[in-house]
């Protein structure tokens, strides 16, 4: 497994892969540094951090990224949709479970990076700003860990659909497809915290209590998250495992 994740790795550093990692956060920064949150706190006791957070959170977790995991999952999977290379990959001592494991833990590894990353840019912008207010540090970590938790199953999906499309520009396409309807879906209490791209969006959310773990139910966190992980996950395992290469 090793030499596997070491291979990918050596196959991500020569995709350029630095900017895709740096473009959510520095969106976030952008938004956070021109956000006026001076007519929201007037007059409020709000911890001035919760403003910044909420604004750009809005935009990095219900659209950037979920869309920038779905390029990573495209990306990892390029090499091997080129000139064969499934073929040549499958031909090593390696087994097709251990191929798609390395790869999902890779993306995993990815997403991670630019979730702290974009915390960085949210305490550069208080900073900036000048915030007084103590930096709550337990309701950051919750929202930067419930979002790397909630693309799971969207990380496993869009895996799946990457190795499905011999193309790089179909899984995105899909991955586009689906994000843009997470906006109206995640205000239905219905169908919102069942809506795969919308998951993210509900983890990273401070609006919700802070009382529970990640900002929502423990229940939706176990049967939403970690059920559609076993099925997405397991799904993209045995589709590649049956895949003809």
């Amino acid at each position: 497994m090793g030499s596997i994740l070491s291979a990918e790795w050596f196959k991500l550093r020569k995709s350029k892969m630095v900017p895709l990692i740096l473009a959510g956060p520095i969106i976030g920064l952008f938004i956070g540094l021109t956000m006026n949150s001076n007519n929201i706190l007037a007059g409020s006791e709000i911890n001035e951090w919760y403003i910044s957070l909420i604004s750009m959170n809005l935009l990095y977790a219900l659209l950037f990224l979920p869309l920038i995991s779905g390029v990573f999952a495209s990306v990892i999977c390029r090499y091997e949709h080129q000139s064969g290379g499934w073929k040549q990959l499958l031909a090593l001592p390696v087994t097709r479970g251990k191929v798609f494991v390395a790869k999902y833990a890779l993306i995993m590894l990815l997403v991670m990076a630019m979730q702290i990353l974009y915390l960085c840019s949210i305490y550069v912008v208080g900073i900036m700003k000048g915030y007084s207010d103590p930096f709550p540090m337990e309701i950051v970590w919750k929202s930067i860990l419930g979002g790397w938790l909630a693309t799971m199953p969207l990380v496993a999906l869009q895996l799946w659909t990457s190795i499905m499309f011999k193309s790089f520009a179909a899984p995105f396409a899909v991955n586009v497809t689906f994000t843009l309807p997470s906006i109206l879906a995640v205000n239905s209490a219905r169908f919102g915290p069942y809506y795969p791209w919308g998951q993210p969006f509900l983890m990273m959310n401070v609006g919700g209590d802070t009382g529970d773990v990640f900002f929502v139910p423990w229940d939706q966190l176990l049967t939403v998250v970690g059920g559609g992980f076993v099925l997405f996950f397991l799904g993209g395992y045995l589709y590649f495992q049956r895949k003809a290469v």
